[in-house]
């Protein structure tokens, strides 16, 4: 968080970050770009290090995450309810997983942050604002790297490894009359948004279409020079 903790907006009020000693690292980017598997990677390579790390990822409170998986199935709510409930989310890890881990010195490790927020209503209803103006509670990250992938290598990734969902598909969005191609418009446009986010906020763009470990060496790096440790 470059010139101390911040804030997006006016923050938590009653949580004082003035003495947060931790780093918040951020892994973003479209589903199947591979963050999963460089979370558990890196947080292997860290405690080897000696830093205590903690996970969180979009979607995994206690309080939101068993309610969010159950509405997604019925595919029954719109786009602006959905923001919601993941801001809901968002504020549950954030209040009781992030701050007091950075509190404690943690280095804490986010699989998507409020970015990926921010993403997904720029695409679905053309601004960003009152998603921003929502999610503006949210602390600024140390450090984001964005996992870029081309839509062609998304595809033979997703059906690869488990095939494409409604949601991931934009199918609610009417962009196509079937799956395949709701998908590829629907992610083409993602990625598009996040390249201009990602231009935005300064974040570390990181080719996701290089193998495994060639993807991790290179985040390694990322991190080693936010942490100022040896590789």
């Amino acid at each position: 968080m470059r010139g101390g903790r911040k804030y997006f907006g006016e923050g938590l009020g009653y949580l004082d970050i003035s003495k947060v000693k931790g780093h918040l690292i951020v892994l973003e980017g479209t589903d199947g770009v591979g963050r999963s598997t460089q979370m558990e990677l890196l947080q292997s390579w860290l405690e080897v290090k000696g830093f205590g790390v903690v996970t969180t990822g979009w979607t995994r409170s206690n309080l939101m995450s068993r309610s969010i998986e159950m509405i997604k199935q019925g595919n029954m709510v719109d786009g602006r309810t959905y923001s919601l409930l993941y801001a809901t989310d968002f504020a549950d890890r954030l209040e009781n997983q992030i701050i007091p881990a950075l509190r404690s010195g943690f280095v804490v490790l986010a699989d998507r942050y409020v970015y990926t927020a921010w993403v997904r209503d720029m695409v679905r209803s053309g601004g960003d604002q009152w998603i921003k103006d929502v999610l503006s509670f949210g602390l600024i990250p140390d450090l984001v790297m964005y996992l870029r992938v081309d839509v062609d290598t998304l595809i033979h990734r997703v059906i690869e490894f488990g095939g494409m969902n409604y949601w991931e598909s934009g199918m609610d969005l009417n962009l196509a009359d079937n799956i395949y191609d709701s998908f590829r418009k629907y992610q083409m446009r993602l990625i598009k948004t996040y390249d201009e986010v990602a231009k935005e906020q300064g974040f570390e763009i990181v080719d996701a279409r290089k193998d495994v470990m060639t993807l991790h060496e290179k985040i390694r790096q990322k991190v080693a020079e936010q942490l100022k440790i040896e590789v």
